[in-house]
């Protein structure tokens, strides 16, 4: 039987203790920024001319580290290395893959504050979300090796006094992982070792924004006992490694978490069968959000302005399933809106170093200038009510936005600003409510704040979205807790941090044998 597990816990650094090691941390962080760091392919450092400059975001000046490049002919290499241990890494002992998992849970929990003030720096996460980026990586690694001690021996099924019949699963092939910058440690860790410990191998894509925690994870395998040419190390540009490795017939599956324009463009890419591919080409993938917390005439107001405030802010907006959107019954929309607005306008923003703010920056120019003409249509759109501005002379900082009275159709309400940024508009009614939250074309997270449980029955059965909250935010999903994906153009559904996410990177075999 396979132990339960239940979750890393968050560190709590009002403690003086924690936020000493944390500082201490920082310190040691500090003492690498600049460092060169090479691909790994088969086990082999490769270092290449060019190079990708990992940035704080919170410091334009600060580098992070020079991280190789890779491009075709180095991600052909890393292809056949992947291909070839294939042939032996599928039949190795799902136990053995399983522990290494749990030995690099033990490592990274042990250097937890080391691995969130890396976040701080390259993520430029406040220490709350970075803390709890490193917890959720630890859980990745914990549950998906229990989960592959759970489907080892297959699933029972019928037999018959002349035949014995069983339902094993075995792994795909060749992955390509191409992980996001905003979980930069979480998301990444999670896909990459699902793919690995259901006996696939791996060709690593990192953002090209934070790739040096992907570097650290592995010598953190690697430590764990992770064999060479397992997992491969190939950052490098979307646009020439990850498309040459998502068109290559040997790659049997993708795995990918970013914007809705690239997963879509992936999914495109993945689905032409190419020549001498012998295979359909399977998709794991998870885009974007337009998530609602809808408010109802029957809810505890000042919990409903909180959740609002959180989950639209946590990490500036930068999260798939943050708040953008409020719906309030007509009722309260005005106590409820002038809350979120005061409260809002409590909220600071700096560098995460300094642990005082609640939040730091967006992650680089392109996001800022993205986020600022969007902040820019919604003066047009709607009122503004808090924030508005930003400043990116040192950092990228975006003061968190409110916008009042949107049009549910409009441009701030329909498309994914991924910043601090909120729209508030009313509905009539709970019906009309729920009929707003369902007009976009996401359906990733929802939040519904009522203490009316014909309100909530109707909301789980009608609110179209993959993960759906109660009196609560709309973010800050626990691996085994909440299992995490979304409906329509949010992705594919896989439930990370869920009892089946192992089975995507799998396939059923039946064998019978006649007596």
């Amino acid at each position: 039987m396979v132990v339960p597990y239940t979750h890393e816990p968050f560190t709590d650094f009002t403690v003086e203790e924690n936020k000493k090691e944390m500082l201490e941390a920082l310190k040691k962080v500090e003492a690498d920024l600049g460092k060169e760091y090479p691909l790994i392919i088969g086990g082999e450092r490769i270092t290449t001319e060019d190079k990708i400059v990992s940035l704080n975001p919170a410091n334009k000046d600060e580098v992070v580290g020079y991280v190789s490049k890779a491009n075709k002919e180095l991600a052909e290499q890393a292809m056949k290395v992947a291909d070839e241990t294939f042939q032996w890494w599928r039949k190795s002992d799902p136990k053995f893959r399983a522990d290494i998992l749990f030995r690099a849970a033990a490592i990274v929990r042990r250097r937890k504050h080391e691995f969130t003030a890396h976040l701080v720096k390259e993520g430029g996460k406040p220490w709350k979300e970075a803390d709890a980026d490193t917890a959720e990586a630890i859980d990745f690694l914990e549950y998906y090796g229990r989960q592959m001690l759970e489907f080892k021996d297959g699933v029972k099924i019928n037999s018959r006094p002349i035949e014995y019949n069983q339902y094993n699963y075995i792994p795909l092939g060749v992955g390509v992982v191409i992980s996001p910058w905003n979980f930069l440690f979480a998301i990444m860790a999670g896909t990459t070792t699902a793919a690995m410990v259901s006996g696939n191998t791996v060709l690593l894509k990192p953002a090209s924004s934070t790739p040096v925690i992907a570097y650290k994870l592995m010598e953190v395998l690697e430590e764990a006992g992770l064999p060479a040419g397992v997992i491969n190390y190939i950052p490098g540009p979307g646009s020439e490694v990850g498309d040459y490795l998502v068109d290559h017939p040997r790659t049997r599956f993708v795995s990918f978490t970013g914007s809705r324009d690239v997963g879509t463009r992936i999914f495109e890419r993945a689905a032409k069968v190419q020549k001498g591919q012998k295979w359909l080409k399977r998709t794991i993938i998870e885009m974007g959000g337009k998530d609602t917390i809808v408010v109802d005439n029957e809810a505890d107001l000042e919990l409903a302005a909180q959740s609002i405030v959180q989950s639209a802010f946590g990490f500036s907006g930068q999260k798939c399933s943050a708040c953008s959107r409020a719906v309030i019954h007509e009722d309260v929309y005005d106590q409820v809106k002038d809350r979120v607005a005061q409260l809002t306008k409590e909220l600071s923003a700096g560098d995460p170093h300094d642990n005082s703010y609640f939040m730091g920056p967006v992650i680089d120019q392109g996001a800022y200038d993205k986020i600022m003409s969007y902040i820019e249509i919604g003066k047009k759109e709607a009122e503004l009510i808090a924030g508005g501005t930003g400043d990116d002379s040192k950092g990228w900082f975006i003061n968190p936005t409110v916008f009042a009275d949107a049009d549910p159709e409009s441009r701030i309400m329909q498309e994914e600003i991924f910043g601090p940024v909120v729209g508030l508009t009313k509905a009539k009614d709970f019906d009309h409510a729920i009929e707003i939250a369902n007009n976009t074309d996401y359906g990733l997270t929802g939040a519904v704040i009522t203490n009316n449980r014909t309100h909530q029955e109707k909301a789980r059965t009608d609110f179209h979205v993959g993960n759906l909250y109660f009196n609560r935010g709309c973010t800050a999903a626990i691996v085994g807790y909440q299992p995490f994906g979304g409906f329509n153009m949010s992705g594919t559904d896989s439930k990370a941090g869920g009892p089946d996410y192992l089975i995507h990177h799998m396939q059923g075999k039946t064998t019978s044998e006649m007596f």
